[in-house]
C-alpha cells in the first residue's frame, strides 16, 4: 500500500517559491509542473500532495527575473 503525503498549504509562506510536481487541473484551469508562488497553486493541489518545498539555497529560482537582470559592477 502506497503512502499518502498531503500537506497543507498552511505549512507555506504565501511568497514561498514551491515546485508543483505533476499536472493539476481544477474547474479553473490547468497548472503544469514547474515552479510557483505557494499562493498561486489552488489548495487541492496541496491537498492532493502535488507541492513540494524547494530545498534552502542561496540562489534565486529559475525563472527569477531578478536573476536574469544584469548586474552593477
Amino acid at each position: 500500500m502506497p503512502l499518502e503525503r498531503r500537506l497543507s498549504r498552511s505549512m507555506f509562506l504565501e511568497m514561498e517559491v514551491v515546485e508543483l510536481r505533476q499536472l493539476c487541473l481544477t474547474p479553473g484551469g490547468m497548472f503544469e509542473p514547474g515552479r510557483y508562488t505557494a499562493s498561486e497553486l489552488p489548495d487541492i493541489a496541496f491537498e492532493m500532495g502535488l507541492v513540494e518545498k524547494l530545498p534552502a539555497s542561496g540562489s534565486p529560482p529559475e525563472g527569477d527575473r531578478a536573476a536574469d537582470a544584469p548586474r552593477g559592477e
